[in-house]
């Protein structure tokens, strides 16, 4: 990636922290993260009993514990684990009762570690376009996750996002690895 794309990233990501930032602030009473909860299980209905990693949000990410929660009675339900910086994510099992331990970057994991391997991937982003393309933080590590997901199986990758995360705009990389669908609180993107 040359120079010119990390700084067109880095300008693009910074615009769309204060977009999430935006419409997070606009969620206070939880409205709209419980209607978004509601589309993204309604979607995920066919992939119940199938292994779902979701995530522990940070920041001002879009929550998908709701989700999670609903998702568990009918199958496991894994979250991510970062293990070092450039290599793919290990995923733990989660249940509402596993007792929790913050990891890398502030987000919580499994205090005791059960591996599972995920059959759907609900992923978090900064922002997204309605090409399946998703803008994170910048590690690569879910990019590098579903290249090597991808490579031993069928995995669904479903974008999780404020509405207000759409961004048109923003450079794609070689390595960017595209998603399946994004589900915001007002639609389904399928790609």
């Amino acid at each position: 990636m040359s120079d010119k794309s990390v700084d067109l990233k880095a300008i693009a990501r910074k615009r769309a922290f204060a977009q999430r930032a935006l419409a997070h602030a606009q969620d206070q009473d939880g409205s709209v993260s419980e209607q978004a909860k509601t589309v993204l299980v309604n979607f995920l209905e066919p992939y119940f009993g199938k292994v779902v990693a979701g995530y522990m949000p940070i920041r001002s990410e879009i929550d998908p514990l709701p989700a999670m929660h609903h998702l568990w009675r009918h199958g496991p339900v894994a979250v991510p684990i970062v293990e070092s910086a450039a290599a793919p994510l290990r995923f733990d099992t989660w249940t509402p009762d596993t007792p929790m331990e913050a990891g890398a970057f502030g987000a919580m994991v499994p205090r005791t570690s059960v591996p599972i391997v995920p059959d759907v991937l609900i992923v978090p982003l900064v922002a997204f376009n309605r090409a399946g393309h998703r803008l994170g933080y910048g590690g690569g590590f879910y990019d590098r996750t579903l290249e090597k997901l991808r490579a031993e199986q069928d995995v669904l990758a479903v974008g999780f996002a404020y509405a207000g995360q759409e961004m048109a705009d923003f450079p794609i990389g070689k390595y960017d690895a595209p998603l399946d669908a994004i589900v915001t609180e007002t639609k389904v993107f399928i790609l």
